[in-house]
């Protein structure tokens, strides 16, 4: 059974930091291209970034610079290190694999505000 539990999301101010955390079972993050995920009431799930199992991730243009995602495969832990955060960050960050985007987890709620 694959499932995602992902952490790390608060409130922080614009401008401020967050680390978010994945980890996967049921499926090895080495295998697969990962990814995060962010969703706003009324929208669409979005894309964040993914990253392959062997080369360089890819981000949305909003997030260059700004975000990065890493992996732990000993862990088989996905992060997020979200920086220079901005209010239109604000939403529920979601961990999955990109191929399967399967068994979402609860996701983890990011809001920026001052």
């Amino acid at each position: 059974q694959v499932q995602f539990v992902e952490s790390g999301g608060g409130l922080v101010q614009p401008g401020g930091s967050l680390r978010l955390a994945c980890v996967a079972s049921g499926l090895k993050v080495s295998n697969w291209r990962m990814a995060w995920y962010r969703l706003v009431p009324g929208k669409q799930r979005e894309l964040v970034v993914s990253i392959p199992n062997d080369g360089r991730a890819t981000y949305a243009d909003s997030m260059k610079g700004r975000f990065t995602i890493s992996r732990d495969s000993a862990k088989n832990m996905v992060y997020l290190q979200m920086n220079s955060l901005k209010p239109e960050d604000t939403a529920v960050y979601f961990c999955n694999a990109r191929a399967y985007e399967n068994d979402w987890g609860q996701g983890t709620q990011v809001t920026v505000s001052s």
